[in-house]
């Protein structure tokens, strides 16, 4: 992967670390069930052998959904991985309705992403992940639209050098966030003509910055590992040939 020094950038369409463009090939990772002392990641030597499994098989990158502590990080940057941090809160009520909860989310990111920020492993911070279309709806889309802002430049604030997405989904796809770093979505299509259609029409909300697929993937429950992994195999070479900067593939219910 070249040289790490430096934190990723954006450079046009893609994603670079100093001169050399970063081919991001990345795998979410988690959510996990906090144990007793309220830990959301494995024991370290758990994490130390997927990550190590991970970097084995090529992949340089991975997804969390809740921010990672330093010792995950200094994992991730042993095996070269970087890292996409999850930054969670109450989205799935109606936030806005109280001048409190808003601000208590604003502090409560401000005080996860000051934690790890600067880290070299990091790859950017997630200020949100799907907003459910009907808080949307209720809020309005220019309010949450400044909301997610607000989110973009405290976090800016708290770490000036790590790049901000937030986590769209086709169902609120309207959402006008030209303000982040660059465009990420989950998207679930299972068919490879409805994915390529549908990459072309993200590619055009995303302008002339990066588009990632924050989610792909099969559930593997309903449909088998064998199905998942063909699946899976057909979106990432979809993803990158339509010019995605990068996929994250969800490994579902195994």
């Amino acid at each position: 992967m070249g040289s790490w020094q430096g934190r990723p950038q954006v450079k046009g369409k893609f994603l670079y670390l100093g001169d050399r463009k970063l081919w991001v090939r990345g795998v979410t990772y988690g959510t996990f069930r906090p144990d007793e002392a309220g830990n959301e990641f494995y024991q370290r030597e758990v994490v130390a052998a997927d990550l190590a499994q991970m970097a084995a098989h090529g992949i340089n990158a991975v997804r969390t959904y809740t921010p990672p502590p330093v010792w995950f990080l200094d994992l991730a940057r042993q095996h070269r991985l970087f890292v996409m941090a999850g930054l969670p809160w109450e989205q799935h009520v109606a936030f806005l309705d109280n001048r409190k909860t808003v601000q208590r989310i604003e502090a409560a990111l401000r005080g996860m992403i000051r934690k790890i920020a600067g880290h070299r492993a990091l790859l950017c911070w997630v200020i949100g992940n799907e907003i459910p279309a009907s808080i949307v709806r209720w809020h309005g889309r220019q309010k949450v639209e400044r909301f997610l802002k607000r989110l973009y430049r405290a976090a800016k604030q708290e770490d000036p050098g790590g790049l901000v997405t937030y986590g769209n989904y086709p169902t609120t796809e309207y959402l006008q966030l030209p303000f982040l770093d660059f465009y990420c979505c989950n998207v679930y299509l299972e068919t490879q003509d409805r994915l390529e259609a549908y990459l072309y029409r993200l590619q055009n909300m995303a302008g002339d910055r990066p588009l990632v697929l924050g989610e792909v993937g099969l559930d593997s429950r309903s449909n088998g590992m064998q199905k998942q992994a063909a699946v899976v195999d057909w979106q990432i070479r979809t993803a990158y040939r339509s010019g995605c900067a990068s996929a994250f593939p969800w490994p579902g219910l195994t």
